[in-house]
């Protein structure tokens, strides 16, 4: 059973109309993602969003920003939030048109038509998320032009069926660029889309958290954590992508990054690890390896050990002289 929800009321947003609201339902299915508690809605993003969902109708969104920003999780949050079912797929180079379609299985013995993701979205009315969109093969990319512009979906190998667009179907994509390719080399396998293609909807860029948001973020992630510790650990990520994006005069020193992702990560670890502090071990250096420096080069993982050093000390201790373990 339908109902509406109040952005206003739902959200708290301020400088939404009363009245204006968005569609949602009174109970979860089973593809309505479950709420995280601990989840914290970015204003202007989730403002966005919404005035997309409803004024976007029959019009797709493709959410731009670097990885580990928080693309998808807004938009599966939103859809917890209201109880929308929600379709999700990961794209990839060898992804192909007829997986998000469906195919001839059996079943109980006998063969039949098992609708894939973008067909059910399409019949039942879900929202549809295709992350990192730009990875996708332009050709089959190309598969996706009618439904982006509203037509029907044809199934030939379903005896020609034809899917009309459920009034309450929306397409969302996610992708580190724009859809313009990556020059940067920051994110391999990227791959430039049609022009055509990409200009069939709205466009949202992301950014990571402003520090006060992303220690909130934290902070509700890992409660326990000082804030001090919060603060500090916020700080170092930020560093850590600035050493990561560079300049237009000096490109990117290192190959990974602190995404707010790979943040709350470094964080839990540090706590659960922050009994070896009475041995002598850093615990924020022994939870940062784990969470992302033994995935870097031996100089990189080299530069973030130096840097969290500066920041708590060789064995936790805080660079101030007070006591940074958590």
């Amino acid at each position: 059973m339908e109902k509406n929800f109040s952005i206003a009321e739902t959200f708290a947003l301020p400088g939404i109309p009363k009245g204006v609201s968005v569609q949602g339902y009174d109970a979860p299915n089973e593809f309505t993602p479950k709420v995280d508690p601990n989840y914290r809605f970015r204003r202007a993003l989730l403002s966005d969003f919404l005035a997309w969902m409803k004024e976007g109708r029959g019009e797709t969104l493709y959410i731009a920003g670097p990885t580990g920003c928080g693309k998808s999780s807004l938009v599966s949050q939103v859809a917890a939030k209201l109880n929308l079912p929600l379709q999700r797929v990961s794209a990839h180079s060898r992804l192909e048109f007829p997986e998000l379609v469906g195919s001839h299985t059996i079943v109980g013995g006998s063969m039949q038509f098992c609708y894939g993701p973008l067909a059910r979205a399409m019949k039942e009315g879900h929202l549809f998320l295709l992350d990192e969109f730009d990875l996708l093969d332009p050709g089959t990319a190309a598969g996706l032009n009618g439904v982006l512009e509203g037509a029907p979906l044809v199934i030939p190998e379903n005896g020609g069926e034809v899917i009309p667009p459920h009034p309450e179907f929306r397409f969302v994509a996610t992708g580190n660029t724009a859809g313009n390719g990556d020059e940067t080399g920051m994110y391999q396998g990227t791959v430039r889309q049609n022009l055509a293609l990409m200009d069939r909807g709205w466009i949202l860029q992301f950014g990571y958290p402003e520090p006060s948001e992303e220690e909130e973020i934290l902070g509700k992630a890992v409660p326990d954590l000082p804030k001090l510790v919060r603060s500090r650990m916020v700080e170092i990520a930020n560093e850590v992508r600035n050493l990561f994006t560079g300049s237009d005069e000096n490109p990117g020193s290192i190959e990974v990054t602190l995404s707010t992702r790979s943040l709350v990560r470094w964080g839990r670890l540090a706590w659960f690890y922050r009994a070896i502090a009475s041995s002598g071990v850093n615990p924020f250096l022994h939870a940062l390896d784990r969470a992302v420096a033994f995935r870097a080069e031996p100089a990189t993982r080299k530069a973030l050990h130096e840097l969290v050093q500066r920041h708590f000390g060789t064995t936790g201790t805080g660079r101030d002289g007070t006591n940074g373990a958590p």
